[in-house]
């Protein structure tokens, strides 16, 4: 099932918040939770990681995005979505069970929604393409104020992330090359200075899979490229920004599974994991200790949350 290797010096894990573990922590235990979406009748189901679990029927299946995020700031993610035929994100704040939404975006628009002011609350936001370009809106909760700014073009992908590690996250791209197997390369506008990165990284038909693979605190650059056949491996490749060296390895089947990366053992480090379509499990190799684990969660048809951001 893996055969991970490091090229390059070992480094110490940082034990912050890791920010995309803050978009599926439901329970607030500092883990992700497994957590699956059946559009058969539009539940969410949530194995919460300190025990116990929840069954929660919202969104639908045919119009709406998944959006978990911690809309109300209270240390836990939220149920969410973001419907395309109004341009409506709708959330049950986890923290007295009421229901938010708010009209931002319109058909056809991308929902990016992640914290981009560091107030510790997940904001609404899409993208949008229009007239060659990738324009970002946002409504900032710390403020109640929005923002537009063109960042990437048409042909991009979205793929935010806090890449430089000030608490914000930053508008980034991924910028396909000319053949699928042409090299991409990531463009971030960096939010501590307004300045901005480009690093070339993966081929134009990698599955971007954003996380702090090495606890620094600092989104990683990173993607998994699928075989030629069914039945290849998923080969991941990260790019460890507290060195700059490389983690790759084999982890997954191409033609069953879907990435689901997460801090599932709250060590501060994104885990390597997938789900299993066709068995409905989670494999994850826990950075904590190195170990492969199980967990059976969900089935045939239904939707890892963990995957929301994946493309």
């Amino acid at each position: 099932m893996t055969a991970f290797v490091v090229f390059g010096s070992l480094v110490l894990s940082g034990f912050g918040q890791n920010k995309l573990r803050a978009q599926m922590d439901f329970d607030g235990d500092h883990k992700a939770d497994f957590a699956v979406f059946r559009a058969s009748n539009s539940v969410w189901y949530i194995n919460n990681s300190g025990g116990g679990f929840a069954f929660q029927q919202w969104g639908q299946g045919n119009t709406d995005f998944m959006a978990p995020g911690d809309y109300d700031g209270d240390g836990r993610a939220d149920i969410a979505v973001w419907r395309d035929t109004n341009g409506v994100f709708y959330w049950i704040n986890s923290s007295d069970n009421t229901v938010g939404a708010i009209q931002w975006g319109v058909t056809n628009d991308e929902p990016v929604a992640r914290d981009y002011d560091g107030d510790g609350i997940t904001d609404p936001a899409v993208v949008r393409r229009t007239n060659g370009s990738l324009i970002w809106y946002v409504f900032r909760s710390s403020d109640r104020s929005f923002s537009a700014v063109q960042w990437g073009t048409t042909a991009d992908f979205a793929v935010p992330g806090d890449y430089d590690g000030d608490g914000m996250f930053d508008f980034a791209i991924q910028r396909p090359g000319a053949t699928p197997t042409s090299a991409a390369t990531f463009w971030i506008l960096r939010s501590s200075d307004l300045g901005y990165s480009a690093v070339q990284w993966g081929f134009t038909n990698d599955i971007v899979v954003p996380g702090d693979y090495d606890g620094d605190h600092k989104t990683d650059i990173a993607v998994v490229r699928e075989g030629p056949l069914p039945t290849d491996n998923l080969v991941w490749y990260v790019l460890k920004s507290s060195d700059l060296t490389l983690l790759a390895g084999a982890f997954g089947i191409t033609g069953v599974d879907f990435t689901a990366q997460n801090d599932y053992d709250g060590d501060g480090k994104c885990d390597v994991t997938i789900w299993r379509e066709t068995t409905g499990d989670f494999w994850i190799l826990q950075s904590s200790d190195a170990v492969v684990g199980a967990f059976h969660w969900g089935g045939q048809g239904d939707f890892p949350i963990a995957a929301y951001d994946q493309h």
